[in-house]
C-alpha cells in the first residue's frame, strides 16, 4: 500500500534499548510498534477498551501477526506506523500496518494483524459487535 491509503498515524522515535548487536531494531520490536499503534488507533476513534472487556465479557485475541521486513530502522530514527483495518470477518478484525519514515514516503515493513473476539468465560469466539464494526466505517474497509 502507499502512504496515502492510511489515514492514521502514530510516530515513535527509536531508542537504544530498541536496537541489536547489528545497530538495527531487534525485530520482535515491530510488533511492539503495531500493538501500541492499534491501541492508540481504536483510543482515536473513541473506544473505551476496558469498558468494552468489562461491559461484555469479550476480548480479542491475537491469532496471527506478519512482519515483511523491506529495510533495516536504525537508531534514533523518527518512524510512523501507519494503521488501518482492511477486513471485519464474523468474529475476526484484520490490521494492515506499515512503518514508514516520518513524514516520508519511504517504507520499512509492512504487516497484518488478526484478532479474534472472545468470549471470556467460555474462551470460545464471538462475533464482533456492531459497535466495533461503526467505528471503521465502510469507507475504510472498502478502500483496501
Amino acid at each position: 500500500m502507499a502512504r496515502s491509503d492510511f489515514s492514521f498515524f502514530y510516530d515513535f522515535r527509536v531508542r537504544y534499548s530498541e536496537i541489536d548487536g547489528q545497530g538495527v531494531v531487534f525485530n520482535a520490536h515491530y510488533l511492539t510498534y503495531f500493538d501500541t499503534t492499534i491501541t492508540e488507533y481504536f483510543r482515536e476513534l473513541g473506544f473505551d477498551y476496558r469498558a468494552y472487556v468489562a461491559q461484555t465479557g469479550q476480548d480479542f485475541h491475537l491469532v496471527k501477526s506478519l512482519v515483511n521486513y523491506e529495510k533495516p530502522i536504525l537508531f534514533d530514527a523518527d518512524i510512523q506506523v501507519g494503521c488501518r483495518v482492511s477486513n471485519i470477518g464474523w468474529t475476526s478484525i484484520t490490521f494492515l500496518l506499515e512503518i514508514f519514515g516520518k513524514g516520508e514516503d519511504s517504507r520499512y515493513c509492512t504487516g497484518e494483524i488478526i484478532w479474534v473476539n472472545t468470549d471470556q468465560a467460555t474462551h470460545k469466539t464471538a462475533p464482533v459487535n456492531d459497535e466495533i464494526r461503526a467505528l471503521f466505517g465502510h469507507s475504510e474497509l472498502a478502500a483496501t
